[in-house]
């Protein structure tokens, strides 16, 4: 059985009620951990022990999608610890970024317990039986879609992206698509170019041929309600917003 579990989806900050971006997904007993933003270790660690993960996955270097990998690393250095190293894996730029940012040189703890992997839009990384694919985000920064194709089927996340990326590509065919919604509205010549609007993640959905939609990274102050209208009229398969706590089982109808 392959499920994922909602750890946190608020765009761009964490609130009161809700972390920042970060996802569990479990399959044949192996377990993942896609972004670490602020305030997701913490629910992390409701669900599983940290130190039996398999593999992180981060989208990429925005705060509100990486800081709490430091979390893990303080967990698996100083603490219980687990089995190490973790592999991370990061896109172009970001294993010197995040290793600069722990102070981390090369015989640093940060390196005995995080295997930070780079990996470019066209990579695919095999962990026994889960195939995890790469496709290029359009945002400001080096940025990953994410596609796990699991024994019980396949999951996409698109991380942060504006309009033009792979993502249509990877999402093709995929049981659930988790993806950003951070605009509310039509886009116009104003609308910021590096984050899709809810229509859109459901026009995208509905074109791949997916069969669950996960509307995600809602800015804060958007109505969610809104949004999953929105959603809708792009989109007429199984709809769900992501919270905290948010699980679904891929291959299951809901």
């Amino acid at each position: 059985m392959t499920s994922l579990t909602v750890l946190g989806s608020s765009g761009g900050t964490p609130t009161r009620t809700n972390p920042a971006s970060g996802y569990l997904l479990e399959t044949d007993g192996m377990s993942f951990w896609m972004d670490a933003g602020t305030g997701t270790f913490m629910e992390l660690a409701k669900h599983i022990d940290p130190g039996t993960l398999d593999g992180v996955v981060i989208s990429h270097t925005h705060v509100d999608h990486c800081t709490d990998l430091f979390g893990l690393y303080g967990y698996l250095g100083f603490g219980p610890s687990g089995t190490i190293p973790v592999p991370v894996l990061v896109p172009p730029g970001a294993a010197d970024h995040l290793s600069a940012f722990a102070r981390a040189g090369e015989e640093h703890v940060f390196h005995t317990v995080l295997d930070l992997v780079e990996v470019d839009a066209g990579s695919t990384v095999k962990i026994d039986d889960v195939s995890i694919r790469f496709g290029e985000a359009v945002h400001p920064v080096p940025a990953l879609i994410t596609r796990f194709d699991t024994p019980d089927g396949a999951i996409v996340y698109s991380g942060d992206t504006g309009p033009g990326s792979d993502l249509l590509e990877l999402a093709r065919g995929a049981d659930v698509l988790l993806c950003e919604a951070t605009i509310s509205g039509e886009r116009d010549e104003r609308s910021y170019p590096y984050h899709l609007t809810a229509f859109e993640a459901g026009r995208l959905a509905a074109e791949a041929g997916v069969r669950t939609l996960v509307v995600t990274h809602l800015a804060s102050g958007l109505n969610p309600d809104r949004a999953l209208e929105e959603a809708a009229d792009g989109f007429d398969g199984d709809l769900v917003l992501a919270m905290p706590g948010t699980r679904i089982t891929i291959g299951e109808k809901l």
